[in-house]
Order: structure tokens, then C-alpha cells, then sequence
């Protein structure tokens, strides 16, 4: 999500150095359509000081009226949309000890209302390993430069006979091994040049999607 930003690298003041930058709420939807597709909608609505760093650095809503001409929102929507190569959505669907493949975004669409920015998109699933099995959804930046939590209740789409389970992250074990990982030093003397260890999955809530018939 934000590494694809063009001007995410010039956002972030030289002192915030200390993982996570910058929180994102998750809004998810499990949805199940007619051809028998699987996907998940995802509404990442961004922090307020992000949302006033991104807006001010390309320039948008200088008025502070917290509306956006059309430039303006097509500005956004350029700068947003183009993720790069190496992004993969900050997003794992698994099965048992399968990731599954996800096919790339659709239905995207960017929304700046009362000084927050939301995005919204829809991850297809490419394939499914098991049609019997739970899909476990988990929202994470792998070097938690950005905090993902869920907000509000998962909901499912297009069936009704699955149920959702959410499994809370287990913060003590996820902070004890930034700990070990670190060797003990304190995540605020990572620099910018250092590569941060990919801890973000620890702190990833798990989605757990159970249905009675197959997927």
C-alpha cells in the first residue's frame, strides 16, 4: 500500500524512526460470487497525520476545505493506484500451511472525506488449495512500517453459511521477538538505512472464514 506511494519517501521527518510509521483501520469483506470465486475487499482508511502528509506533499486540499477538485482527486488516484512489481497488497490468504495466490486488484477506488483517505480494492483469489478447508486471512506489512488492525465486524458476501472467527495477534510473543531480533536494542535506534526484521505477521490478527459447504 504505501510503499507504492511516489512521494512516501519524502512524508517521513528524519526523528520517526520507530516501526510502526504509520496505522491503517482495515475494513474486510469476504466475497463469494456466481462464477464460485473467492476474493477479499479490503477499506484501508489511513491515519489522520498520514492522510494531512500525504494530501500536503502532493499538494491537494491546500484550501483546507477538505474537498478535492477533480484534478485533485485524480492526482490522488494516480499517485495510489500504480502499485509497484514488488508490492504483493500487504495481504495473505492461506489454507492449512498453503499460501494461496492472489490475482491482482480490482474495483479500486480512492476516497479523501473529512481529512481521511480510504482505499478501497478487491484481492481475487487465483486459485484455492482446498475446497473443504478454512481460508485464515491475515493483514500485515511483513516489516511492520505500517500497522494494520481490523475495524468493525468481517463480513461475508454472496453466501450464507460461513461463519468468522477472529484470532487476536498475541502482542507479548510479537514484541518479544522484535526483542530477540533487535538483540535487545530498542526499535527507535533502527535507522532509516537499516532493514527492520519482518516481524509484521506476528502482529497480524488472523480472519478465519469457515463455510458448511465447499468454497
Amino acid at each position: 500500500m504505501l510503499r507504492k506511494l511516489s512521494v512516501f519517501p519524502l512524508l517521513l521527518p528524519a526523528p520517526a524512526l520507530a516501526h510502526p510509521h504509520v496505522f491503517v483501520q482495515v475494513e474486510m469483506a469476504v466475497v463469494f460470487d456466481v462464477q464460485g470465486g473467492v476474493g477479499v475487499r479490503l477499506d484501508w482508511v489511513y491515519d489522520a497525520y498520514f492522510s494531512m502528509l500525504v494530501t500536503a506533499d502532493l499538494g491537494i486540499d491546500m484550501d483546507g476545505d477538505l474537498q478535492l477538485t477533480p484534478e485533485e482527486q485524480a492526482l490522488l488516484d494516480t499517485q495510489i493506484a500504480a502499485w509497484p512489481a514488488d508490492f504483493d497488497g500487504d495481504l495473505e490468504v492461506v489454507q492449512g500451511d498453503t499460501i494461496l495466490p492472489l490475482a491482482p486488484k480490482r474495483d479500486h477506488a480512492m476516497v479523501y472525506a473529512d481529512g481521511i483517505m480510504r482505499e478501497t480494492h478487491l484481492r481475487p483469489l487465483a486459485q484455492v488449495a482446498d475446497r473443504s478447508a478454512p481460508l485464515t486471512i491475515l493483514p500485515y506489512d511483513p516489516t511492520y512500517y505500517v500497522a494494520y488492525s481490523l475495524a468493525g465486524p468481517v463480513t461475508v458476501e454472496g453466501r450464507g453459511d460461513c461463519t468468522v472467527d477472529i484470532i487476536p495477534a498475541n502482542l507479548d510473543a510479537a514484541y518479544s521477538l522484535v526483542d530477540e531480533l533487535l538483540y535487545g536494542r530498542p526499535a527507535s535506534d533502527v535507522g532509516p538505512d537499516e532493514d527492520f526484521p519482518e516481524v509484521g505477521r506476528s502482529f497480524a490478527d488472523s480472519v478465519v472464514v469457515t463455510c458448511a459447504g465447499l468454497l
